[in-house]
């Protein structure tokens, strides 16, 4: 009779209850993502204001407030779509490219990247497919001499480059991430190295 009180007395606890759920893997932040100075090649130099989306912004409106403007609107768009935090950086030969649109110098050595993280793997991509500051992705039947689409490109399923010599462009999304990486007048060794880094 006491092995059997001294049981109920133990059935009769209560005892923590561990969930098999696992915890979030925590991700890379936006800003880490991005390109480093370590990453570009010797004789360009980081832009000001690369890093957080919002500083970028604020320092481009400095020099260039319709830009600043347009930039700002894609940014917003990327927010309405899920977007918890974005990064930019931006770097060139001549500082004067600074506050050029993506791909938009026309002698000048360049590389931007922009990296976002959204809240999960479909807000991602929607975004992807709606097209990163302007950057839409093809439709997967009308490739055209100097696009790629998908695995052939290197970055995975849902990406897409253009390669011409002197604008080259990968944007791509993988788990919670978009990336958008913009090489101006810069090798294809050099734009494979970014999209790498990135």
């Amino acid at each position: 009779m006491l092995v059997a009180v001294a049981l109920a007395s133990c059935q009769n606890e209560t005892h923590a209850v561990f969930s098999p759920v696992p915890s979030p893997t925590p991700h890379t932040e936006a800003t880490a993502a991005i390109l480093q100075s370590s990453d570009v090649p010797a004789g360009l130099d980081v832009c000001l204001g690369s890093g957080p989306i919002d500083v970028y912004l604020a320092v481009l409106a400095g020099t260039d407030a319709a830009l600043a403007g347009r930039e700002n609107e894609q940014w917003r768009q990327l927010r309405s779509q899920g977007a918890k935090s974005g990064a930019i950086s931006v770097f060139t030969s001549n500082p004067s490219s600074c506050s050029a649109e993506f791909g938009a110098a026309s002698s000048v050595k360049g590389i931007t990247s922009f990296v976002a993280q959204f809240g999960d793997e479909a807000q991602a991509d929607v975004a992807w497919q709606a097209g990163v500051f302007g950057f839409v992705p093809p439709p997967p039947g009308q490739l055209t001499t100097g696009l790629a689409r998908g695995t052939s490109t290197g970055l995975g399923l849902s990406s897409f480059t253009y390669d011409r010599p002197s604008v080259r462009l990968a944007s791509w999304r993988r788990s919670v991430f978009v990336a958008l990486v913009v090489v101006s007048n810069m090798d294809q060794t050099a734009f494979r190295a970014a999209t790498g880094a990135v």
